[in-house]
């Protein structure tokens, strides 16, 4: 191993260690590990040994090992050493500039309506609201506000012209090489992962391998893959690994097993404290009103809400994204983010930092079909604390790049760009006819791409997709199911 590497290994193991230090599964290592003490198998002599062995034994390890799998999932790309903390964020100075620009226009848009409307960004509730609030927690779409003056902060359509926009004014349009040849709308070049790139990438895809979901012939029965493939899912489940589980999904899921396959992969287990956490963020949705509350409430109406599979999740839907909303846990995704979290500051107080909040306490303003990136969840989770917690870690792996500008391999420029390239060079006929009619494809594709094609697809085919999102750990595939 060389020194470089060497190095960059010991700032992830060193970033890893601080992370898992200050988690309940960190204190709980060392309530079992002070307990097997008096477990006679436990030697003086040996007590190092013994202990990893205890942990082995008792399944302790491999509650660690995903734990560090789950961390290792969501690091950043490596940097160098003493690169500044933005470029870890975003490592291209233009994107960074694009996004903070995006941000601006989107904090102005929800402080015009607040100006429009006369209301506050934040009150706390009347003793009385709180109790009517709490009365009907379970069933709050029958619940009518009056939402007329709400509007979305912004559409999917509004962000697509960003895009659009967006150059690199380091790059020569005269030097483009084999890039001039890319007549599509999103005009920045980014490296992305050609046919045989993406062949190698998704090799579990091909034709003569099973897959679940799949009506393509293959060279084994569908009978008898399915049986084949359920029975191993099942010795997947019993081995507690997220590494096995992520790699099982890649050619599907069975129904029944989803749901905890998914929370493996994801390693959510739902302890106690987990759902007393959520229990603090309803307290929270109770005692205080935020005007991003009406947003999602107005965005669920628009949405899922008048969509044949998810109606029947109205209340799920307002339960988990109020409690999202006010997640503070979730500020830690801006750091491997592009964007960062909007700031409000206490009335007479502007430009004042030590008074400066984090709005919503989530950093994420909704925007029009926020709500749909929950609403296929609710098929698999029937516990509120369960399904909030498998959105939360969804949405701080995969979903916050599908709505900020960035260079990343899974970021939305970069699956724009793919699916306009692949459409291009592969179905030219289709891609040039649509051109010439004026109905650019990525205009009509772009809020496919920007819900993960919820609502889009139906239920059954759009969790077989999210399972190779999974179990590829990317958003790539969303580029090419588009195509």
């Amino acid at each position: 191993m060389q020194q470089g590497e060497e190095d960059e290994l010991s700032v992830t193991i060193a970033h890893i260690v601080r992370k898992l230090k200050g988690s309940s599964l960190h204190s709980q290592l060392e309530k079992e590990a002070r307990a097997s003490l008096h477990n006679t198998d436990i030697k003086l002599e040996t007590l190092k040994e013994d202990i990893k062995e205890f942990f082995k034994t008792s399944g302790w390890e491999k509650k660690l090992q995903n734990a560090v799998y789950r961390e290792l999932s969501v690091l950043p790309a490596p940097c160098h050493p003493l690169a500044p903390v933005e470029h870890i964020k975003e490592p291209l100075t233009y994107m960074r500039k694009a996004q903070a620009s995006w941000e601006k226009r989107v904090i102005k848009s929800l402080n015009s309506m607040c100006t429009e409307l006369n209301i506050q960004l934040a009150r706390k509730r009347p003793l009385n609201e709180q109790k009517e609030l709490l009365n009907k927690w379970n069933e709050m779409g029958t619940d009518e506000p009056d939402l007329s003056l709400f509007r979305p902060v912004y559409a999917p359509k509004d962000f697509l012209e960003v895009l659009i926009n967006l150059r690199n004014p380091n790059y020569d349009i005269g030097d483009q090489g084999n890039y001039k040849s890319h007549l599509g709308l999103i005009q920045v070049p980014l490296k992305i992962k050609d046919i045989p790139e993406l062949r190698d990438f998704f090799q579990e895809l091909s034709l003569n391998t099973g897959q679940l979901g799949v009506d393509d012939s293959t060279q084994v029965p569908p009978e008898l893959f399915e049986n084949e493939h359920l029975s191993l899912g099942k010795k997947v489940l019993a081995g507690h690994d997220s590494a096995a589980a992520q790699q099982f999904v890649r050619q599907g899921c069975p129904t029944s097993l989803r749901a905890d396959l998914w929370a493996l992969i994801l390693n959510i287990s739902n302890q106690p404290e987990d759902m007393l956490y959520y229990e603090q963020l309803k307290s929270n949705v109770i005692q205080h009103d935020l005007l991003s509350d009406s947003l999602i409430y107005k965005d669920v109406k628009l949405t899922a809400s008048n969509d044949d599979y998810y109606f029947v999740f109205e209340d799920y839907l307002y339960q988990v994204l109020l409690c999202f909303s006010r997640d503070t846990s979730v500020l830690a995704h801006f750091s491997y983010s592009s964007a960062s979290p909007p700031k409000s500051y206490i009335r007479g107080k502007l430009g004042l930092e030590e008074f400066a909040v984090f709005y919503p306490p989530n950093g994420v303003i909704p925007f029009h079909g926020f709500s749909m990136y929950v609403a296929p969840l609710c098929f698999l989770y029937h516990e509120p604390s369960k399904l909030y917690q498998v959105f939360r870690e969804m949405y701080v792996r995969y979903f916050f790049r599908l709505h900020s500008i960035s260079s990343h391999v899974s970021g939305i420029l970069s699956l724009c760009l793919m699916f306009e390239t692949l459409l291009q060079t592969h179905l030219p006929q289709l891609f040039y006819h649509l051109r010439e009619i004026g109905a650019q494809p990525l205009r009509i594709s772009f809020k496919w791409m920007v819900r993960a094609f919820s609502g889009y697809l139906a239920t059954d085919q759009l969790l077989l997709l999210w399972d190779r999102i999974l179990g590829y750990d990317s958003l790539e595939i969303l580029a090419g199911r588009t195509c």
